[in-house]
């Protein structure tokens, strides 16, 4: 019979232990869900001893210190390459993360510009790369960024959803990590013709794989005002869904971005405009995560990624807003929990068998300095699982 993890009230009097240096906590990590004698980590990771662990986050920082200074020795990028280079959000904490995954096949599922698969694969010489993504410019820009690391990187095009096949496809075999960078990159934005921006005029597309065939316009033009409000109240929870909706179907067809935004602005009541940024901020997003369907592909590729992690193997994800942290959230517990229902604190009687735990039970946020240099941070939420042993028969 297995024993879920519990805690002790703080009401009790209880003060947390010192941690050790090897443990996770020396990286800022706590958790509530560890499970009993679970070991240190240089046990759960051979061959990669702590002194390695430190060193490879002192070559992490020191790489990203040094970076500018070093831009003269690297290959010059092409035009579209150079559209791609933007600063990944939350690199030090993502480095922390994944430096403690062993050595082996590392999944980064959102490779797009190269920039935190850079990193890793500079901080972490024993590891490979396996980048996927979406949208083709994003992979060449990304196979131009990596390639001064050889055959330990491997680039697919691919969505979530075919996460598994791809990497059957390619005899990759259990991961040592993962990394999710959801959302839209800030070059997609960038690029008005895209037509993910709603502050600059575009066409209605939003399409992350420009081959497929549904695109923002057929949305706009195509759903009924209830279907709308729909997309806008759950993709994006958009406190004015209905006022929205009805807007934009008296108002079609709509083939430009910026028509839609001043739509937006004008259907949103004014006291409602004075805060939380633009008014078609929410709308904006909840149309793109319709048009890539962004939240089913999540959790499918999220299921297959965490059940392909090796033991002591760790994931990571970058999620931008509440409907992608839920999912996230969610599978990482059921993950945790093994999917128990049974009563808080008591034995587990319903057989469940987690299969993994969490360093830290709530979500970790950019640093301040971060928020201030790069705005397109500040809604990160960096999450972060481990694999351990399945306990129990199959």
């Amino acid at each position: 019979m297995q024993v879920r993890p519990s805690t002790v009230p703080r009401s009790a009097g209880w003060e947390a232990p010192t941690p050790p240096a090897c443990h996770p906590a020396w990286l800022g990590e706590t958790s509530r869900w560890a499970l009993a004698a679970r070991g240190t980590v240089e046990g759960r990771i051979a061959g990669f001893p702590t002194n390695a662990f430190r060193s490879c986050l002192g070559l992490a920082k020191r790489a990203m210190a040094d970076r500018s200074a070093n831009k003269k020795e690297r290959p010059e990028l092409s035009r579209a390459a150079q559209a791609f280079q933007h600063e990944p959000v939350m690199a030090t904490e993502v480095l922390e993360a994944l430096a403690l995954c062993p050595p082996g096949p590392v999944l980064d599922a959102t490779v797009g510009g190269g920039g935190h698969a850079f990193r890793l694969l500079e901080c972490r010489p024993e590891v490979t790369l396996v980048g996927l993504d979406r949208d083709g410019a994003a992979l060449r820009a990304s196979g131009e960024k990596l390639a001064p690391f050889g055959d330990r990187v491997t680039l697919k095009r691919s969505a979530f959803a075919d996460l598994g096949k791809v990497l059957d496809s390619i005899d990759v075999g259990p991961l040592s990590g993962f990394l999710f960078d959801l959302g839209v990159s800030s070059p997609q934005i960038d690029l008005a013709e895209r037509g993910f921006s709603y502050q600059k005029a575009g066409p209605l597309d939003m399409r992350m794989d420009p081959q497929q065939a549904m695109s923002a316009e057929d949305v706009v033009n195509g759903y009924s005002e209830v279907e709308l409000a729909r997309v806008f109240a759950e993709n994006a929870d958009e406190p004015n869904a209905g006022r929205i909706a009805k807007a934009i179907v008296q108002a079609r067809p709509l083939y430009d971005t910026e028509t839609l935004s001043e739509l937006v602005r004008a259907a949103v009541p004014v006291r409602a405009r004075r805060r939380g940024g633009h008014p078609a901020k929410r709308a904006f997003q909840a149309i793109r995560i319709e048009v890539n369907d962004e939240l089913g592909q999540l959790s499918s590729g999220l299921y297959e990624a965490i059940e392909r992690l090796r033991p002591g193997g760790r994931g990571a994800v970058l999620s931008y807003h509440s409907g992608e942290d839920r999912i996230v959230k969610d599978r990482f517990d059921r993950a945790a929990t093994g999917g128990c229902k049974c009563p808080p604190r008591l034995p587990c009687v319903c057989g469940a068998r987690p299969l993994a735990f969490l360093p830290r039970r709530s979500g970790r946020t950019p640093r301040p300095e971060e928020m201030k240099r790069n705005s397109r941070s500040i809604s990160a939420r960096l999450r972060v699982l481990e694999r351990i042993e399945t306990l129990g028969p199959a």
